[in-house]
Protein backbone atom coordinates (compact mmCIF):
# COMPACT_ATOMS: atom_id res chain seq x y z
CA UNK A 1 0.00 0.00 0.00
CA UNK A 2 1.41 3.38 -0.94
CA UNK A 3 2.17 5.95 1.73
CA UNK A 4 -0.71 8.33 2.36
CA UNK A 5 -0.33 11.96 1.45
CA UNK A 6 0.48 14.20 4.45
CA UNK A 7 -2.86 16.01 4.21
CA UNK A 8 -4.95 12.87 3.86
CA UNK A 9 -7.33 12.77 6.87
CA UNK A 10 -6.58 9.07 7.27
CA UNK A 11 -2.92 9.91 7.84
CA UNK A 12 -3.82 12.54 10.41
CA UNK A 13 -6.14 10.18 12.27
CA UNK A 14 -3.52 7.41 12.24
CA UNK A 15 -1.04 9.82 13.82
CA UNK A 16 -3.57 10.67 16.54
CA UNK A 17 -4.28 7.04 17.33
CA UNK A 18 -0.56 6.23 17.63
CA UNK A 19 -0.07 9.20 19.93
CA UNK A 20 -2.99 8.25 22.18
CA UNK A 21 -2.05 4.58 22.24
CA UNK A 22 1.45 5.42 23.42
CA UNK A 23 0.73 8.30 25.78
CA UNK A 24 -2.84 7.85 27.02
CA UNK A 25 -3.52 4.10 27.18
CA UNK A 26 -6.54 4.50 29.47
CA UNK A 27 -8.41 6.41 26.78
CA UNK A 28 -7.03 4.29 23.95
CA UNK A 29 -8.19 1.01 25.51
CA UNK A 30 -11.54 2.61 26.33
CA UNK A 31 -11.96 3.70 22.71
CA UNK A 32 -11.90 0.06 21.60
CA UNK A 33 -15.42 -0.27 23.02
CA UNK A 34 -16.69 2.47 20.72
CA UNK A 35 -17.95 1.71 17.20
CA UNK A 36 -15.04 1.54 14.77
CA UNK A 37 -16.25 4.53 12.76
CA UNK A 38 -16.28 6.72 15.90
CA UNK A 39 -12.82 5.83 17.19
CA UNK A 40 -10.80 8.16 14.93
CA UNK A 41 -12.77 11.12 16.25
CA UNK A 42 -12.24 10.05 19.86
CA UNK A 43 -8.51 9.69 19.12
CA UNK A 44 -8.38 13.16 17.57
CA UNK A 45 -9.99 14.64 20.68
CA UNK A 46 -7.63 12.84 23.05
CA UNK A 47 -4.58 13.70 20.91
CA UNK A 48 -5.53 17.37 21.00
CA UNK A 49 -5.73 17.19 24.80
CA UNK A 50 -2.28 15.59 24.92
CA UNK A 51 -0.76 18.23 22.64
CA UNK A 52 -2.10 21.07 24.78
CA UNK A 53 -1.14 19.37 28.05
CA UNK A 54 2.46 18.98 26.86
CA UNK A 55 3.04 22.60 25.97
CA UNK A 56 4.93 23.33 29.19
CA UNK A 57 7.36 20.48 28.47
CA UNK A 58 8.14 21.94 25.05
CA UNK A 59 8.99 25.49 26.12
CA UNK A 60 11.56 27.15 28.35
CA UNK A 61 9.32 29.85 29.82
CA UNK A 62 5.63 30.76 30.03
CA UNK A 63 5.59 33.27 27.17
CA UNK A 64 6.42 30.80 24.38
CA UNK A 65 3.86 28.51 25.96
CA UNK A 66 1.23 31.23 25.83
CA UNK A 67 2.03 31.68 22.12
CA UNK A 68 1.61 27.96 21.45
CA UNK A 69 -1.71 27.89 23.23
CA UNK A 70 -2.80 30.93 21.22
CA UNK A 71 -1.94 29.06 18.02
CA UNK A 72 -4.36 26.32 19.08
CA UNK A 73 -7.06 28.88 19.86
CA UNK A 74 -6.55 30.42 16.44
CA UNK A 75 -6.61 26.98 14.81
CA UNK A 76 -9.97 26.23 16.42
CA UNK A 77 -11.34 29.57 15.26
CA UNK A 78 -9.91 29.37 11.75
CA UNK A 79 -7.41 32.17 12.32
CA UNK A 80 -4.10 30.31 12.66
CA UNK A 81 -1.17 31.33 10.51
CA UNK A 82 0.05 28.79 8.00
CA UNK A 83 -1.70 25.63 6.88
CA UNK A 84 -3.34 24.02 9.90
CA UNK A 85 -3.88 20.87 7.84
CA UNK A 86 -0.10 20.31 7.87
CA UNK A 87 -0.35 19.58 11.63
CA UNK A 88 -1.85 16.07 11.90
CA UNK A 89 -3.56 16.60 15.25
CA UNK A 90 -5.00 19.97 14.22
CA UNK A 91 -6.13 18.50 10.89
CA UNK A 92 -7.82 15.51 12.50
CA UNK A 93 -9.43 17.69 15.15
CA UNK A 94 -10.82 20.12 12.57
CA UNK A 95 -12.21 17.22 10.54
CA UNK A 96 -13.76 15.78 13.71
CA UNK A 97 -15.36 19.08 14.72
CA UNK A 98 -17.01 19.33 11.31
CA UNK A 99 -18.10 15.71 10.88
CA UNK A 100 -19.27 15.25 14.49
CA UNK A 101 -20.76 18.75 14.64
CA UNK A 102 -19.04 19.51 17.93
CA UNK A 103 -19.03 22.92 19.60
CA UNK A 104 -15.65 24.63 19.56
CA UNK A 105 -16.00 26.78 22.66
CA UNK A 106 -15.42 23.93 25.16
CA UNK A 107 -12.05 23.28 23.51
CA UNK A 108 -11.16 26.96 23.73
CA UNK A 109 -12.08 26.78 27.42
CA UNK A 110 -9.83 23.72 27.77
CA UNK A 111 -6.94 25.69 26.29
CA UNK A 112 -7.64 28.60 28.64
CA UNK A 113 -7.57 26.23 31.62
CA UNK A 114 -4.20 24.87 30.50
CA UNK A 115 -2.62 28.32 30.83
CA UNK A 116 -2.32 27.43 34.52
CA UNK A 117 0.15 24.67 33.57
CA UNK A 118 2.67 27.21 32.29
CA UNK A 119 3.24 28.85 35.67
CA UNK A 120 4.50 27.66 39.05
CA UNK A 121 1.71 28.99 41.23
CA UNK A 122 -0.11 26.40 43.36
CA UNK A 123 -3.76 25.73 42.64
CA UNK A 124 -5.56 28.42 44.71
CA UNK A 125 -8.39 26.30 46.13
CA UNK A 126 -10.27 23.03 45.89
CA UNK A 127 -13.01 24.78 43.94
CA UNK A 128 -10.43 26.06 41.45
CA UNK A 129 -9.06 22.53 41.08
CA UNK A 130 -12.53 21.17 40.38
CA UNK A 131 -13.06 23.88 37.78
CA UNK A 132 -9.74 23.10 36.12
CA UNK A 133 -10.58 19.39 35.96
CA UNK A 134 -14.04 20.17 34.66
CA UNK A 135 -12.72 22.23 31.78
CA UNK A 136 -10.13 19.60 30.85
CA UNK A 137 -11.08 15.99 31.66
CA UNK A 138 -14.85 16.49 31.98
CA UNK A 139 -14.83 18.35 28.68
CA UNK A 140 -13.28 15.33 26.92
CA UNK A 141 -15.90 12.98 28.35
CA UNK A 142 -18.76 15.26 27.36
CA UNK A 143 -17.48 15.82 23.81
CA UNK A 144 -16.72 12.11 23.50
CA UNK A 145 -20.33 11.43 24.44
CA UNK A 146 -21.52 13.79 21.70
CA UNK A 147 -19.31 12.03 19.16
CA UNK A 148 -20.70 8.63 20.14
CA UNK A 149 -24.29 9.86 20.09
CA UNK A 150 -23.91 10.98 16.48
CA UNK A 151 -25.80 14.22 16.84
CA UNK A 152 -28.31 13.08 19.43
CA UNK A 153 -28.29 14.34 23.01
CA UNK A 154 -26.42 11.66 25.01
CA UNK A 155 -27.47 12.92 28.43
CA UNK A 156 -25.09 12.61 31.33
CA UNK A 157 -23.77 16.17 31.40
CA UNK A 158 -23.62 16.17 35.21
CA UNK A 159 -22.20 12.66 35.18
CA UNK A 160 -19.43 13.81 32.83
CA UNK A 161 -18.62 16.64 35.21
CA UNK A 162 -18.18 14.36 38.22
CA UNK A 163 -16.44 11.58 36.27
CA UNK A 164 -13.95 14.02 34.79
CA UNK A 165 -13.04 15.56 38.14
CA UNK A 166 -12.58 12.11 39.73
CA UNK A 167 -10.40 10.89 36.88
CA UNK A 168 -8.34 14.09 36.58
CA UNK A 169 -7.61 14.52 40.29
CA UNK A 170 -6.50 10.89 40.41
CA UNK A 171 -4.21 11.56 37.45
CA UNK A 172 -2.72 14.61 39.15
CA UNK A 173 -1.99 12.56 42.27
CA UNK A 174 -0.29 9.93 40.12
CA UNK A 175 1.77 12.62 38.39
CA UNK A 176 2.72 14.42 41.60
CA UNK A 177 6.37 13.22 41.61
CA UNK A 178 6.96 14.54 38.08
CA UNK A 179 5.09 17.77 38.64
CA UNK A 180 7.00 18.47 41.84
CA UNK A 181 10.35 18.05 40.09
CA UNK A 182 9.31 20.58 37.45
CA UNK A 183 8.01 23.08 40.01
CA UNK A 184 4.31 22.46 39.47
CA UNK A 185 1.86 22.03 42.35
CA UNK A 186 -1.74 21.09 41.62
CA UNK A 187 -2.68 20.31 45.22
CA UNK A 188 -4.97 23.17 46.33
CA UNK A 189 -3.42 25.84 48.55
CA UNK A 190 -6.30 25.61 51.02
CA UNK A 191 -5.70 21.88 51.53
CA UNK A 192 -1.94 22.35 51.83
CA UNK A 193 -2.43 25.09 54.41
CA UNK A 194 -4.73 22.87 56.47
CA UNK A 195 -1.95 20.29 56.68
CA UNK A 196 0.93 22.71 57.22
CA UNK A 197 2.51 22.05 53.83
CA UNK A 198 3.90 24.67 51.45
CA UNK A 199 4.62 24.65 47.74
CA UNK A 200 8.30 24.99 48.58
CA UNK A 201 8.16 21.79 50.65
CA UNK A 202 6.76 19.83 47.73
CA UNK A 203 9.12 21.25 45.12
CA UNK A 204 12.09 20.56 47.42
CA UNK A 205 10.98 16.95 47.84
CA UNK A 206 9.93 17.27 51.47
CA UNK A 207 6.89 15.11 52.08
CA UNK A 208 6.04 13.70 55.47
CA UNK A 209 2.74 13.39 57.34
CA UNK A 210 1.41 16.74 56.14
CA UNK A 211 1.66 15.81 52.47
CA UNK A 212 0.23 12.36 53.16
CA UNK A 213 -2.74 14.03 54.83
CA UNK A 214 -3.25 16.44 51.93
CA UNK A 215 -3.20 13.56 49.46
CA UNK A 216 -5.68 11.65 51.61
CA UNK A 217 -7.99 14.66 51.42
CA UNK A 218 -7.65 14.61 47.64
CA UNK A 219 -8.56 10.92 47.50
CA UNK A 220 -11.62 11.70 49.61
CA UNK A 221 -12.52 14.41 47.09
CA UNK A 222 -12.19 11.88 44.28
CA UNK A 223 -14.50 9.46 46.05
CA UNK A 224 -17.11 12.15 46.62
CA UNK A 225 -17.16 12.79 42.89
CA UNK A 226 -17.27 9.05 42.18
CA UNK A 227 -20.32 8.77 44.41
CA UNK A 228 -21.98 11.71 42.67
CA UNK A 229 -21.14 10.15 39.31
CA UNK A 230 -22.75 6.88 40.40
CA UNK A 231 -26.00 8.66 41.18
CA UNK A 232 -26.00 10.24 37.71
CA UNK A 233 -25.08 7.16 35.66
CA UNK A 234 -28.67 6.39 34.79
CA UNK A 235 -28.84 9.64 32.82
CA UNK A 236 -26.16 8.48 30.35
CA UNK A 237 -27.36 7.04 27.05
CA UNK A 238 -25.88 3.57 26.56
CA UNK A 239 -24.37 4.63 23.24
CA UNK A 240 -22.23 7.19 25.11
CA UNK A 241 -20.93 4.77 27.75
CA UNK A 242 -17.45 4.24 26.21
CA UNK A 243 -16.63 7.91 26.82
CA UNK A 244 -16.96 7.28 30.56
CA UNK A 245 -14.94 4.04 30.75
CA UNK A 246 -11.63 5.54 31.97
CA UNK A 247 -13.26 6.40 35.29
CA UNK A 248 -13.57 2.66 35.96
CA UNK A 249 -9.81 2.63 36.56
CA UNK A 250 -9.86 5.24 39.33
CA UNK A 251 -10.48 2.96 42.31
CA UNK A 252 -7.58 0.74 41.30
CA UNK A 253 -5.23 3.71 41.27
CA UNK A 254 -6.53 4.98 44.61
CA UNK A 255 -6.05 1.56 46.18
CA UNK A 256 -2.37 1.62 45.24
CA UNK A 257 -2.00 5.00 46.92
CA UNK A 258 -3.44 3.55 50.12
CA UNK A 259 -0.94 0.72 50.45
CA UNK A 260 1.66 0.84 53.24
CA UNK A 261 4.81 2.67 52.22
CA UNK A 262 3.14 4.98 49.73
CA UNK A 263 5.15 8.18 49.23
CA UNK A 264 3.38 10.85 47.15
CA UNK A 265 6.72 12.20 45.93
CA UNK A 266 8.34 8.95 44.85
CA UNK A 267 5.80 6.15 44.43
CA UNK A 268 4.92 5.19 40.86
CA UNK A 269 1.20 4.44 40.63
CA UNK A 270 0.62 2.18 37.65
CA UNK A 271 -1.65 -0.71 36.75
CA UNK A 272 -0.50 -3.64 34.57
CA UNK A 273 -2.09 -3.59 31.14
CA UNK A 274 -3.88 -6.90 31.67
CA UNK A 275 -5.56 -5.58 34.81
CA UNK A 276 -6.43 -2.30 33.12
CA UNK A 277 -7.99 -4.18 30.19
CA UNK A 278 -9.92 -6.48 32.53
CA UNK A 279 -11.37 -3.57 34.55
CA UNK A 280 -12.42 -1.74 31.42
CA UNK A 281 -14.01 -4.91 30.02
CA UNK A 282 -15.93 -5.50 33.24
CA UNK A 283 -17.13 -1.89 33.26
CA UNK A 284 -18.18 -2.14 29.63
CA UNK A 285 -20.21 -5.29 30.33
CA UNK A 286 -22.08 -3.57 33.15
CA UNK A 287 -23.70 -1.07 30.79
CA UNK A 288 -24.86 -3.50 28.13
Amino acid sequence: MSEAEPRDPAWAYAHCEALVRESDPDRWYSSLYAPAEKRPHLHALAAFSLEVARVREAVSSPMPGELRLQWWRDALQGEARGDVRAHPVAAALDDTLVKARLPRQPLVDLIDARVFDLYDDPMPSTRDLEGYCGETASCLIRLGSLILAGGSEPGGAAAAGHAGVAYAVTGLLRALPWHARSGQVYLPADVLKAHGVTREDIVAGRGGPGLLGACADMRALVRRHLAAYATERATIASVAAPAFLPVALVEGYLAQMERPGYDPLTSVIEVPNWRRIWRLWRAAQSVK
